[in-house]
């Protein structure tokens, strides 16, 4: 079995690089990168998990990342055939020195300083879209002026932070593979029951080493993470699947009780699943 790496190294002394990942399902393992990556969702949805965050990623969507986040794009499987992300890769330690610290880019270093924390742009969504679309076809130096361009439209629109916590130190190899398979394991048999002994075997901890492991690199219990990860799942179900009850929504999603169930919804959602799905129902 290819053994799939944790930091993922993009060419050195290149500033900016275009990527267009255009395949069944987006990269699954948990990874990080030196650059700020800034993507747009073209086609596909799924889960995205970034620091202390679950959320859900769907087509048009534009995300930011910034540099040495561990992130996951988790592609649902029923959209095989349609994930398709372009994506800019900002090196700024290959510009010179404090580059974005010139005045120029003022406007812009609260936004900087957010990306750490992952972002989604939520206004101007059009007009970003449409530069991205023209990076295709852009020579190197185009590219960095649809760069500024994008950065331009980014600093003035709205946009919500995905997470509230990142780790403060950076992951080594051998951990982010570690926690690479926490994540996997916990997403791929959230539908089944997991208990504290298997998770933790899985991560060659004991059951108390292991809950102080999580806690301290994500911020919360794994049992919060596995709540998250089921309800994003519910919600897929709600907003798809109007055949299905809220009670088989709930065991499909890998909940054992329906009250327990609805409690965790609304404390999440601030709403019942019954209203969740008669909002996203269409």
């Amino acid at each position: 079995m290819k053994v799939l790496p944790f930091k993922i190294s993009k060419q050195d002394n290149v500033a900016l690089i275009y990527q267009e990942d255009s395949t069944p399902l987006f990269y699954d393992k948990l990874h990080q990168h030196e650059e700020i990556q800034l993507s747009y969702i073209a086609h596909g949805e799924g889960t995205l998990v970034l620091g202390d965050s679950v959320n859900k990623f769907n087509q048009g969507d534009i995300v930011i990342i910034g540099s040495n986040v561990p992130h996951v794009f988790r592609s649902d499987p029923i959209d095989k055939g349609k994930s398709c992300m372009i994506s800019l890769f900002v090196n700024t330690s290959s510009l010179s020195t404090d580059f974005f610290e010139l005045d120029e880019f003022e406007s812009l270093q609260s936004f900087f300083d957010a990306t750490i924390y992952g972002l989604k742009v939520t206004s101007n969504l059009e007009i970003i879209k449409n530069l991205f679309v023209q990076l295709k076809e852009a020579d190197k130096l185009g590219r960095f002026i649809l760069f500024f361009k994008i950065l331009n439209a980014v600093g003035n629109s709205n946009y919500q932070q995905l997470s509230s916590f990142i780790y403060s130190k950076n992951y080594t190899n051998s951990e982010g593979k570690r926690m690479g398979a926490i994540l996997e394991y916990t997403m791929n048999n959230f539908d089944q029951p997991i208990s504290l002994d298997q998770i933790s075997s899985l991560a060659n901890l004991t059951p108390n080493a292991f809950c102080k492991y999580f806690k301290l690199r994500t911020n919360k219990t794994f049992v919060q993470f596995l709540t998250e990860i089921r309800i994003e799942q519910a919600c897929k179900l709600l907003s798809k699947n109007s055949d299905l009850s809220v009670s088989e929504i709930a065991f499909s999603s890998g909940f054992m009780n329906v009250s327990n169930f609805n409690r965790k919804f609304k404390l999440l959602k601030k709403r019942t699943p019954m209203e969740y799905k008669k909002a996203h129902s269409f």
